[in-house]
C-alpha cells in the first residue's frame, strides 16, 4: 500500500468520511465527551468507521476530536485518560480498516481547545494559556503518531494561531499534516466584499500568513510542513447559500485565491462541510437540511474549485458519503 504522502500525488480525489458525533447521536449515544465512546461504546465506534468504509471512504478520522485533556477536564472527566482514549480511538479505526480488507488511510483527528486561547485573547483570565494549549496538543498529537495514524488532521480550528501551535507540534512527527479551519460569512464594509473569517476574525489568507511568519514555530515557516489546507463544518442559519456544500465551494475558492496571492503551490485542499443547518423535526429529533442527493450534486463544482480531499462534517451520514463516492467516480472517469 502506498503511503498517504504518495497517494497525494495522484490526480484522483480522495473521499474522506462523514460526521462522527452525529452518528453517535443517531445511535442514542450521548456522552459528556464523545471520546468516551472509545471505551464505553467501542463496538459502535468500530461500526461507524466500518459504515463509512463500506460506502467508499478512502480515509477515515479517529474519534479523538475532543480527547484533549482540556476537553476532558471541562466535561468533568479525568484528564489523565486522554492518552488511553486516544490510543483506543486509533485502535478502533485500525480494526475497521482490517475488517474491510480495503486500502483506507487513518487520519488522527485533532480538534480545537475549548474556548479562547491566550494567543488570541491576550488574557489568561479569559482564555487558556498557550503553554497549556501546546501541552495538550502535544500529548494528543504524539500519541496519535505513536499509535500509527497515516496523517494528522487539525480540524474545526477557529484560531489560526492555535492552528499554528498545533501544526508546529505536528511537524515533529514527520507525518503529513492537514489544517482545516471553520469559517463564517462576513462582509467588508469598505469594499462590500464577502469574505469568510473564523470567530477570531481570521481569513484563509490570515491563516497562510500566520503559518508562514513563524511566530509559533521559532521563526520557521510552517507552510513548508503542511501538506493540506482546507475547511470543514460551517453553517449559517440566516444564509443558506453559505451553509453546507455552497459554503465549502466558496471557502475553497477563497482559499485557492489566498494561495495564489502569496504564490504557494503544491498544496492539496480539503473540504468537508456540514449537511446544512440542524433543525428539530416534529418528533423533536435533530435533522439536517441538506440531503445526500443535494450535497452530492455539488461535488463536481467543489472539485472544480480545487478540493482534493472531500467528505462531510456534522449531519453527514454514510448515505451522503456513498453519494459523494458516486459523484467523484463519475467526475473522474
Amino acid at each position: 500500500m502506498e503511503t498517504f504522502r504518495e497517494r497525494l500525488k495522484s490526480d484522483i480525489p480522495i473521499l474522506y468520511d462523514g460526521g462522527f458525533g452525529s452518528q453517535l447521536f443517531a445511535r442514542d449515544i450521548e456522552l459528556a465527551n464523545s471520546a468516551l465512546a472509545n471505551e464505553l461504546h467501542s463496538a459502535d465506534v468500530v461500526d461507524i468507521h466500518s459504515d463509512y468504509i463500506s460506502v467508499g471512504a478512502e480515509a477515515i478520522g479517529t474519534n479523538t476530536f475532543v480527547v484533549s485533556p482540556l476537553h476532558l477536564e471541562m466535561a468533568g472527566q479525568d484528564k489523565s485518560d486522554a492518552q488511553r482514549l486516544t490510543r483506543l480511538g486509533v485502535q478502533h479505526a485500525k480494526a475497521a480498516v482490517a475488517e474491510s480488507e480495503k486500502r483506507v488511510y487513518i487520519a488522527g483527528s485533532v480538534g480545537p481547545s475549548p474556548g479562547a486561547i491566550e494567543a488570541d485573547s491576550g488574557d489568561t483570565t479569559f482564555g487558556i494559556a498557550n503553554d497549556k494549549v501546546r501541552e495538550a496538543h502535544k500529548l494528543v498529537i504524539h500519541t496519535l503518531a505513536e499509535a500509527g495514524v497515516d496523517f494528522l488532521c487539525l480540524e474545526t480550528m477557529f484560531s489560526a494561531k492555535e492552528a499554528a501551535i498545533a501544526a508546529d507540534i505536528a511537524r515533529e512527527t514527520g507525518l503529513p499534516i492537514a489544517v482545516n479551519m471553520t469559517y463564517k460569512w462576513t462582509k467588508e464594509r469598505s469594499t462590500g466584499k464577502e469574505i469568510y473569517k473564523t470567530d477570531w476574525g481570521h481569513s484563509a489568507l490570515d491563516l497562510l500568513q500566520i503559518l508562514a511568519n513563524g511566530e509559533f514555530s521559532k521563526g520557521d515557516s510552517l507552510l513548508d510542513y503542511v501538506d493540506i489546507i482546507g475547511l470543514n463544518c460551517g453553517a449559517e442559519s440566516k444564509r443558506t447559500e453559505h451553509s453546507g456544500m455552497p459554503y465549502a465551494i466558496t471557502g475553497t475558492e477563497q482559499l485557492q485565491a489566498a494561495l495564489t496571492e502569496i504564490s504557494i503551490n503544491g498544496k492539496r485542499m480539503m473540504a468537508y462541510p456540514n449537511a446544512g443547518m440542524p433543525e428539530l423535526n416534529e418528533n423533536y429529533e435533530t435533522v439536517y437540511t441538506q440531503t445526500s442527493t443535494e450535497m452530492a450534486g455539488y461535488v463536481p463544482q467543489l472539485i472544480e474549485a480545487g478540493a482534493y480531499l472531500i467528505g462531510g462534517c456534522c449531519g453527514t451520514t454514510p448515505a451522503h458519503i456513498k453519494a459523494f463516492r458516486e459523484a467523484i467516480d463519475a467526475n473522474t472517469r
